[in-house]
Order: structure tokens, then C-alpha cells, then sequence
């Protein structure tokens, strides 16, 4: 989908450069909208009967086999569809070479559809954050698609790489901070393609590995934010690292593809972390838990939203979203987020206040606030 090429009449983008022109301050960075994008869809029991339970031998397959009937998942999208291409043995070189023929076309169409929902041109964008763990190129898909959807040259463009699942968070942070600076909106993107990575087949117990290869699963989804106006106000991004256990989810570069390593202590580090950090950004805009009509929590599997829901003393229908984004899309890693606030804000368009979880290496845990504006 190709982004409007000049300005809706009376939209948000005439407002903010005659606001501009006469002196105006406009402060209150707005998530004005969410463009998402998916690659064909596939049955998970589909993926276990076809390929993965060929995948793996001896001992290891029973225990993959639990693994995928309890990953909290029933259908995924893959742009690269083991059932039609194994590229488990592909070098990474190629793997790359293959990201960007995919997701330039995935993160056009989010792009497109956040734009117009808008009401923007591309050529309205000050500041294009992209955020990508799972592929690189120079140039990269901000400079490719600043080009191909007509971005001025003067817009600013920033890659967030290699923060995994809350890359979003930090996204938005930084888009946020443009707007209120600059007065201009700015655009974010998240794309993965987690599909790429998928590892050689291995008679080995890796428990780690096949948890990796039951939950991941691909999207591009973008965000508009915008100075004031009617949307979600970003009214904070918080964030805490546990440094100590920085070896618990690890990322790494192999010469077949990026190497998922994840402990299972990870629940464990959350529940010491994410009360605090929730209870004080909320307490520091004057509420609690009780005051957020809505949770939109990265689903790293059903243990993490298990935790998140003990933890915040939360009902058991406040993460029903994630759960169901969890189910239909898997963990598609940094637009994860971004995904389930949509499906949020369209199932429950009188929401107030939303939380935004996510969750990371480091291990760092983010959330953000955000406040529904008219």
C-alpha cells in the first residue's frame, strides 16, 4: 500500500504546520494511529504435524511436542513458511539477503495503513524510528522506505536493533520526545521476521530452542504519533534492567541465522521487577491499577502473562487481549506490543488509560502509559 501523497484536507498534517506557522506550541506526543501487516497465516498443529515433528528426534520430540500443544498459540504468520521452505540450514548470509526482499513489502503496507489512518503523507514525517532484530542491510528498511514511500529528505530516521521484544517501547519514547521537541510527527515501525531464523534440526534436548520455535512468529505494525489531537496521549515511558541477568535471554549471531537463547527463570526476574515499576509510573500520574481500563502486555508465552497477572493483582479478563494476540499471532517480537494495543483500542474504544508491558535482553522490563485524548 502506498502512503497519500499530499495532505488530507483539514488533517492532522495542515493542522500541526499552520499551528507552527503562527507560533503555536503543541506539546502532547499522540499515537494518533496503528498500521499493521501480516504475511500468510498458518495452523500451529498444521506446523507440529508437517515439519516439526520431523524435525526433531528421540527423546526430543516428545518433549517439543508438549511444548507446542501449551505455547498458548494456535495459528502464526511466517513470510518464510516452513511447510513450503526449510531454511534451517541456509548461512546467514542468505537468510539476510531474503529479509529484505520480505519485509520491505510488509513494512510499506504497515507504513501505508498507519499514514492514512492518519490522515499524513509520508512527506509530513520529521523523525521514521524502524526497530528490527531479526535482519540488517546498509542501507536499511528506514532508508529504503523513507525512499520508496516518499519521505522528504530531511526527515530524520533512526534504527533501534538488537533490543528484541520491547524495542517498540523505546520507539515510541523516542518518537514521543521528537514530537513534544519539534512540534512534527513522527512515525514508528516495528517488522520481524522471526520465520528466517529457524534452526537446524537436532536430536539434542534444547529445550531453550524449541520454546523459541513454538512461539515466534512474523508481522510489520506502525504507528503514527503526532503533536496533540485526538488518540492516546504517551504520557510516559519508564524502564528497569536487571543487569545480573543479562545471560537469561540472549539474541546471537550464528552462521545459520540468530541463535534464540531463553532461560526459563525469566518469569522469575519479571515477578521481582514489574510491580515496582509499574505501581511508581502509575503512582507518579496520580493512580494505580485500578485506574487502567486497559493492559497491553507482550505475551513472551503464557508463563510471562501468568506472572504479570499475579503480580498486578489483575482480573482474569484484564490480559484476555494478549492472550488472544498471543493465540493468532504468536510472539512476533518487537510489533508484538503494538499489535495487542490495537486489538485493545478496537475492542474497547471508550478505554481511558492503557498499560503498554514489554519485555526484553537485559533483562529489561518497559512500560509506557497512555491516556485517551478525546
Amino acid at each position: 500500500m502506498r502512503a497519500p501523497q499530499s495532505r488530507t484536507e483539514g488533517g492532522i498534517g495542515e493542522r500541526w504546520k499552520s499551528e507552527r506557522e503562527e507560533g503555536g506550541t503543541v506539546s502532547v506526543p499522540v499515537i494518533a494511529s496503528v498500521g499493521t501487516a501480516h504475511p500468510p497465516g498458518t495452523d500451529q498443529q498444521e506446523l507440529w504435524e508437517k515439519f516439526f515433528s520431523r524435525h526433531y528426534s528421540g527423546p526430543t520430540r516428545a518433549l517439543a511436542q508438549r511444548i507446542f500443544a501449551n505455547s498458548g498459540v494456535s495459528r502464526r504468520q511466517a513470510a518464510v513458511n516452513p511447510l513450503l521452505e526449510d531454511v534451517s540450514d541456509w548461512p546467514t548470509e542468505r537468510r539476510m539477503r531474503r529479509y529484505q526482499v520480505e519485509a520491505l513489502p510488509l513494512g510499506k503496507e504497515a507504513v501505508g495503513r498507519a499514514l492514512t489512518a492518519a490522515g499524513l503523507a509520508a512527506g509530513d514525517i520529521g523523525l521514521f524510528v524502524v526497530c528490527s532484530c531479526t535482519g540488517y542491510a546498509t542501507p536499511g528498511l528506514d532508508i529504503l522506505l523513507a525512499r520508496d514511500l516518499g519521505m522528504a529528505a530531511s526527515t530524520q530516521r533512526m534504527f533501534v536493533g538488537h533490543m528484541g521484544c520491547y524495542a517498540a517501547m523505546p520507539g515510541l519514547g523516542a518518537a514521543g520526545d521528537f514530537v513534544t521537541a519539534r512540534g512534527r510527527p513522527a512515525l514508528l515501525l516495528c517488522a520481524e521476521l522471526t520465520s528466517l531464523h529457524l534452526q537446524p534440526s537436532s536430536a539434542r534436548v534444547d529445550t531453550q530452542q524449541i520454546v523459541s520455535h513454538a512461539l515466534f512468529s512474523d508481522a510489520a505494525v506502525a504507528a503514527a504519533v503526532v503533536p496533540g489531537g485526538r488518540g492516546y496521549a504517551l504520557r510516559e515511558v519508564s524502564a528497569v534492567t536487571d543487569t545480573s541477568t543479562a545471560d537469561h535471554m540472549t539474541w546471537d549471531v550464528t552462521d545459520t541465522g540468530f541463535r534464540m537463547g531463553l532461560s526459563p527463570k525469566v518469569p522469575q526476574v519479571l515477578s521481582n521487577h514489574v510491580q515496582s515499576l509499574v505501581h511508581d509510573l502509575l503512582a507518579r500520574h496520580g493512580t494505580s491499577a485500578s485506574g487502567v481500563d486497559g493492559w497491553a502486555v507482550h505475551p513472551g508465552g503464557p508463563r510471562i502473562l501468568n506472572v504479570v497477572e499475579r503480580e498486578l493483582s489483575l482480573s482474569p479478563t484484564a490480559l484476555a487481549t494478549s492472550r488472544q494476540t498471543l493465540d493468532q499471532h504468536g510472539n512476533c517480537s518487537s510489533p508484538t506490543v503494538l499489535l495487542i494495543l490495537d486489538r485493545l483500542i478496537r475492542a474497547a474504544p471508550s478505554a481511558r488509560r492503557v498499560v503498554m508491558l514489554a519485555f526484553g535482553p537485559g533483562l529489561t522490563l518497559y512500560a509506557a502509559l497512555l491516556e485517551r485524548t478525546a
